[in-house]
């Protein structure tokens, strides 16, 4: 069974790593530990490149933590020309895959908070009433009707990083 360590705490997100764990390794064959680390970047990080650095980061002080795991999994959510995505880094002693998300364009009023200083889950749980939203569906829950949610995104673009470890052309 695969050790994997999720450098988070968040419940949408360690569901996306444990579910597509699952489908490309097999259900069960891996046990799933969350740890709380943190990113060395701001709360509401912007651009990929400080996005993508917290999920580094994470992956690192999880490896830190925890050093005896089989993967190392960070997600990062950011936001970048107006719209909000992630970064997906997994980790082995031996490889790293990366995958950046699909992107949400944010309407204005909420753009307009979080240039402000403000991060995105907070601004959305003050316009939706959901609390922790961000923890939950998240901003793609709510303006896609539910039809992708934080998960299923997260989902798609830890598969996408997970391709190093399971294609043999990358070895």
């Amino acid at each position: 069974m695969h050790h994997v360590v999720s450098a988070t705490t968040n419940p949408a997100k360690i569901r996306a790593i444990q579910h597509a764990f699952n489908e490309i390794f097999g259900e069960g064959s891996c046990h799933i530990e969350s740890v709380s680390v943190d990113s060395g970047v701001p709360e509401q990080p912007f651009g990929s490149q400080e996005t993508r650095a917290g999920a580094r980061n994470r992956v690192s002080n999880a490896r830190k933590l925890r050093p005896d795991a089989d993967f190392w999994v960070a997600i990062e959510a950011g936001i970048d020309e107006g719209s909000t995505f992630s970064w997906v880094v997994i980790e082995t002693p031996e490889m790293q895959g990366e995958a950046r998300s699909a992107t949400l364009p944010l309407p204005e009023i909420i753009l307009q908070r979080v240039r402000a200083g403000e991060a995105l889950g907070p601004v959305m749980s003050h316009y939706t009433g959901i609390d922790e939203i961000g923890r939950k569906e998240g901003a793609i829950g709510v303006f896609t009707a539910g039809k992708l949610t934080r998960e299923s995104v997260y989902h798609q673009a830890v598969i996408l990083a997970l391709s190093p470890f399971h294609n043999a052309v990358y070895r």
